[in-house]
């Protein structure tokens, strides 16, 4: 097993308003020869046990192409990392001393992978029918596809939305006005998730999703790595709306299928108010950086109207409910308010 060096120095914008601005770290020093086929990037952050299914299911289930593993581990203290290297040596482990975030341990999977494609997969999802073989061959027909998605079922009888629209303001308020799940078949209304779509079916889409996200290293090396002032949320549509500035293809193709356990929200449930306020700080950056001051400024007031309403339905419900979720609710929705008003964040 090879346990590679880690970076702790934190390239994260300070100030998560700025501009991106493209930097040595930011870029691949060129595209690897490699007779390997996909380095899988596995990001872990407390999901020892999902882990260990997803690695087994890699290994199981990926039998007509070449590859490597990847498992970043973002300080995790749950034994995920001790487990890697008792039970799958053939991994190559990274081990943070600190959370760096979604990205840049990304970015770090990425940079010490040498395939033809880099996988970007989630730790709560399992493998099913050679699925990454699929997908790597469906990718080398289309050689102007930079970024594919695959299937992902909830259970064997349900598949789960994945592949959306970029961010935008109007998607903002479709979403959080509910329009979008009141008119779901609507090419309007269902614009944010792509409603109307059942995901049997091949589609260029402009975000695939980053639980299961191929990309070619071709297109990496042209774009750039993940934006790492993103924590966590936002990043592949940061990223995919690179590729598509590049003129690659996102593509979302049912050949290829997984399984999202939805544990999965298990690393990030941990810290729910947290993440409920990181999910919109990473759509405020996202806005500014790619849509402009006005768009930021549009999806700022929608934030602020949709947090205040929120709080004190959520509030008055939580008190003649008596439910704690429902105050935790309203106790999110406040603190989605602190700081958009004065920058603050939950700890």
């Amino acid at each position: 097993m090879q346990v590679y060096s880690v970076e702790l120095q934190d390239h994260r914008c300070s100030a998560p308003l700025l501009a991106y601005r493209d930097n040595a770290k930011s870029q691949l020093t060129a595209v690897p020869v490699s007779k390997l086929d996909v380095s899988v990037v596995i990001v872990s952050w407390n999901t020892r046990d999902i882990l260990r299914d997803c690695l087994r299911s890699v290994f199981e289930q990926t039998r007509a192409a070449s590859f490597e593993i990847f498992v970043v581990d973002n300080n995790s203290q749950d034994g995920s990392a001790d487990m890697v290297r008792a039970e799958f040596p053939e991994v190559k482990l990274i081990v943070n001393a600190e959370n760096r975030g979604f990205a840049a341990a990304c970015n770090q999977g990425i940079r010490a992978g040498a395939a033809r494609f880099t996988l970007l997969l989630n730790p709560d999802t399992l493998i099913l029918d050679d699925a990454i073989s699929q997908c790597v061959q469906y990718a080398d027909l289309h050689s102007d596809i930079g970024v594919v998605g695959c299937q992902v079922l909830e259970d064997q009888h349900h598949i789960t939305p994945t592949g959306f629209s970029f961010p935008s303001p109007l998607n903002v308020f479709l979403a959080l006005s509910g329009l979008s799940r009141i008119f779901p078949r609507s090419r309007l209304f269902g614009r944010p998730e792509m409603s109307w779509w059942d995901r049997t079916t091949e589609q260029d889409v402009d975000v695939v999703t980053g639980m299961f996200m191929l990309v070619r290293r071709e297109a990496i090396a042209q774009v750039g790595l993940m934006d790492e002032s993103y924590f966590v949320y936002s990043e592949e549509a940061d990223w995919c709306y690179r590729f598509s500035q590049a003129g690659w293809r996102r593509v979302f193709t049912p050949l290829g299928r997984i399984v999202h356990l939805d544990g999965g929200a298990k690393s990030t449930s941990q810290v729910s108010i947290k993440m409920f306020v990181q999910l919109q700080k990473s759509s405020m950056i996202y806005h500014r950086k790619n849509l402009g001051l006005g768009a930021w400024l549009l999806v700022k007031s929608i934030y602020i109207v949709s947090n205040l309403v929120r709080m004190i339905a959520w509030f008055i419900l939580s008190v003649i409910k008596h439910d704690p979720k429902t105050r935790r609710k309203s106790t999110a929705a406040k603190a989605a308010l602190l700081y958009h008003f004065f920058g603050l964040e939950p700890r």
